[in-house]
């Protein structure tokens, strides 16, 4: 296998060239376990570690590899390498990692286009593809919104559904499909293009593993059940994996996410809400908050009917989710910018507490 069938492109070598790395061995990460990394070269498949020296200039979790990644090797006999550096990155989607504050978990790097997937059964949300899209547009991925299971509902109620998606979300194309009666599948492979990279996000139970399996044309992820007491799924993919499928397009599947925390993604909202964002602009005060102002033109859109109430609700909430963020962000760098300064006065003095 060839790097171009990985999805290496001009953009990526010029990177590697400007960056120095054209005596190591390029590779793309295509899984991750605990710090341990699967890479693929033009070789073959290689177990990769990290440098101690990119471990110790690491100042967060995005400084590590993701699956996706582009990496440059120092490789070994015993098909073992070590990961001196990540080749710059065209995009990368990420969200707030869940129980760190202020930290940033990267879900794909280099992708060209997301497939969201919802199961319009049990899981269908549009505020949760509001989430999903405001991850998109903050790294500049395209997204696609992608339902299926919808052999379990009617014709009528797939109609529905995806009028009510478009009126709210007017400009991504939606495919909905059923891995039963394989309806919509010649649609979606109409977009898998070659040497372009995918990523699948969505909830546990959405179906992912099903599509994947759809798309590949055989078993490469076992499918669970939907849980009976929860009504959610259970995860049948328990970590990130890229593949690439025989259409020559590459696939990278993720783990259900039941949590998607807004990080720093000031532009995807801005993207993601532009209709209600342009709304703003006329209304009486500059700061206004669009909750109980005089004169705001969103409320009186509401009011009207020419704006949903829902989608200026879950507009406030990410709003109040990324301040949040970037509130933890800015403490976190402020404690950190303390120790470095403690330790920096350490450093300057001996053993006895004296400075040198």
């Amino acid at each position: 296998m060839e790097l171009k069938d990985l999805g290496y492109n001009e953009k990526t070598e010029k990177s590697r060239v400007q960056q120095n790395l054209t005596d190591y061995e390029a590779g793309r990460v295509i899984a991750e376990h605990r710090e341990r990394y699967i890479v693929r070269t033009a070789q073959g498949e290689t177990e990769a570690e990290i440098t101690g020296n990119l471990r110790y200039s690491a100042k967060s979790r995005e400084d590590f590899p993701a699956v996706g990644d582009w990496v440059a090797l120092i490789m070994y006999d015993n098909n073992t390498a070590l990961i001196h550096q990540i080749i710059p990155r065209t995009s990368a989607i990420t969200r707030k990692a869940a129980g760190h504050t202020g930290e940033v978990q990267i879900i794909a790097a280099n992708v060209d286009t997301a497939l969201l997937i919802q199961a319009v059964d049990r899981d269908f949300n549009i505020n949760r593809l509001e989430r999903y899209l405001t991850l998109c547009y903050a790294a500049r991925v395209s997204p696609v919104i992608i339902l299926t299971k919808t052999d379990l509902i009617t014709e009528e109620r797939i109609s529905a559904i995806t009028d009510a998606i478009r009126q709210r979300i007017p400009d991504v194309p939606v495919i909905a499909v059923s891995s039963i009666t394989g309806n919509g599948y010649d649609a979606l492979n109409s977009i898998m293009e070659k040497g372009k990279t995918y990523c699948m996000l969505g909830s546990s139970g959405a179906g992912k593993s099903t599509l994947l399996n759809f798309l590949s044309g055989r078993e490469v992820m076992h499918t669970g059940d939907i849980s009976q007491s929860t009504g959610k799924g259970r995860h049948t993919t328990s970590h990130r994996e890229l593949l690439v499928l025989d259409n020559g397009s590459i696939l990278i599947d993720n783990p259900g996410m039941r949590e998607v925390g807004i990080a720093d993604t000031a532009s995807g909202l801005e993207t993601t809400f532009d209709t209600l964002l342009s709304l703003a602009q006329h209304c009486r005060f500059k700061n206004c908050t669009h909750t109980n102002e005089d004169g705001c033109a969103v409320l009186e859109a509401v009011e009207n009917g020419t704006l949903d109430e829902s989608l200026l609700g879950n507009y406030l909430k990410l709003e109040r989710e990324k301040a949040w963020f970037e509130t933890s962000q800015a403490e976190k760098k402020r404690k950190e910018k303390i120790f470095g300064k403690i330790l920096k006065d350490y450093q300057k003095k001996d053993i006895k507490g004296k400075k040198i």
